[in-house]
C-alpha cells in the first residue's frame, strides 16, 4: 500500500486496519528462538492467514497450527528466491487435506502470474484446529457437543 518497508507487526497492524489478510514469506528455520505461544498468537490476531517458509523450527510450526494459522513450506525451497517484496499472492486452497499440496499464485508487479507448490504437515486433528480457528476452539466445540 505504501511501498515502504516496516517490521512485520507494524505492517500487519496496518493491513488489519485496512481489512487485508496477509501472509509472511520466510527463509529457513522460521520461528527459531520464538517458540513461545505469543509468537504464533500475534499473527493470528493481526489478521494473518499463513506463514510460508523454506522450513520451520519444529515447536513454532506446531504453535502456529494451534493458533489456527497455516504454516506452509515451499515444496521446492528455491521458489523462495523467486518471490519479490512487491509481489502479491493468493492461496489457492479450497480444502486442506492431509498430504495434499497447496498452491500459491504469485502476482509479480511487472509480469505474468505463476504458481508455486507449497507443502504442509497437518494431520486430521490439526486440520480440525484450522477449521475451528484454533485448538482451543476445537476443545470448546467438543466440550459443548458432549453437553448435548
Amino acid at each position: 500500500f505504501t511501498d515502504k518497508y516496516d517490521a512485520v507487526p507494524a505492517t500487519a497492524r496496518d493491513y488489519k486496519a485496512r481489512g487485508v489478510q496477509w501472509v509472511v514469506i520466510g527463509d529457513w528455520n522460521y520461528g527459531e528462538g520464538s517458540s513461545r505461544e505469543h509468537a504464533a498468537l500475534e499473527p493470528r490476531h493481526l489478521g494473518g492467514l499463513a506463514i510460508i517458509t523454506r522450513s520451520f523450527a519444529r515447536i513454532h510450526e506446531t504453535n502456529l497450527k494451534k493458533q489456527g494459522m497455516l504454516p506452509l513450506t515451499f515444496s521446492d525451497p528455491a521458489d523462495y528466491d523467486k518471490i519479490q517484496p512487491t509481489d502479491t499472492v493468493d492461496l489457492m486452497c479450497t480444502e486442506l487435506e492431509v498430504g495434499k499440496p497447496v498452491t500459491l499464485r504469485v502476482h509479480p508487479k511487472d509480469g505474468s502470474p505463476y504458481d508455486v507448490k507449497l507443502s504442509h504437515t497437518f494431520n486430521e486433528s490439526q486440520i480440525e484446529w484450522f477449521k475451528d480457528g484454533s485448538a482451543l476452539n476445537t476443545m470448546a466445540r467438543k466440550s459443548e457437543e458432549q453437553k448435548k
